[in-house]
């Protein structure tokens, strides 16, 4: 295995060599450790774009505004909304494919209006080995992944993100809030306020990694397994079921296994 100094060798060197870039940015872990690399190599020449969009939670965009000012990289944010995209509303298996193609389509465009080079984005390692349909759009629209292309995995970034005093060394992954809804059920608006609003409130109670899974009137709680206990505590539980149901969740079940990325993919047999 290389050592975590050679990759961020590797890492430095590819993003130097692009001459300047476009960083899609969403202020988490990976993107915020190229955006930090590609502002230490490139300077001006290099630019972080974050999309705002109703399936990302508005915490995750207040999020990205800070960590981009405490990188100090130029940071650019354009707004899309992929529910007028029927194909994404239908909420196919494809869906992240459709989504993420819109999205490196805009940053494409705006790199070419600023006179970027290239476009790169925080696909690490271990993201190959997923399944990630949204892989197919960043290598249609020709996007690199400099994280992976410096074979580093998760752990690894989190380990240099750490050693650079990067804030989000170890932030939670977020991944956009339609992921929380079952293939084959309609994306809309109403259902994704739903979630962000019901994954703030238990957030706000000190719950770390946490999904609300939309499932027609119920909402599937998952939380890490080690805080299953105390969720399930008889006035921490009778205050969340209050305020989802509140929110037009008829039903509101803890799953038992906590908290596991991407758990709607196990329909797939992923």
């Amino acid at each position: 295995m290389e050592p975590l100094r050679q990759k961020a060798e590797k890492l430095r060197a590819t993003i130097g060599s692009l001459g300047s870039a476009a960083v899609a940015f969403s202020g988490g872990t990976d993107s915020a450790l190229v955006a930090k690399v590609a502002h230490e190599e490139l300077g001006d020449k290099a630019l972080a774009v974050t999309v705002a969009s109703p399936v990302y939670p508005r915490t995750e965009l207040d999020r990205a505004r800070k960590v981009a000012k405490a990188i100090g990289i130029r940071h650019v944010v354009i707004e899309l909304n992929p529910l007028l995209e029927g194909r994404f509303v239908a909420n196919k298996p494809d869906r992240c494919f459709i989504c993420k193609l819109g999205d490196m389509r805009a940053i494409r465009d705006l790199a070419d209006r600023y006179g970027m080079i290239a476009v790169v984005d925080g696909t690490n390692a271990d993201d190959l080995a997923d399944f990630r349909p949204g892989l197919r759009a960043t290598q249609q629209m020709r996007v690199r992944s400099p994280l992976a292309e410096a074979r580093m995995s998760k752990n690894d970034v989190r380990r240099l993100s750490a050693s650079m005093r990067l804030p989000t060394a170890k932030k939670p992954s977020s991944p956009c809030l339609a992921s929380r809804i079952p293939y084959g059920e309609p994306i809309t608006d109403q259902k994704l306020r739903m979630i962000e609003i019901a994954e703030d409130l238990l957030v706000s109670k000190g719950f770390d990694q946490v999904r609300v899974r939309f499932h027609g009137d119920t909402a599937r709680i998952e939380v890490d397994p080690a805080q299953v206990q105390r969720l399930s505590s008889p006035r921490t539980r009778k205050a969340i079921v209050k305020e989802l149901k509140r929110l037009g969740f008829s039903y509101v079940s803890l799953d038992l296994e906590g908290y596991r990325s991407g758990s709607l993919n196990e329909v797939l047999g992923r």
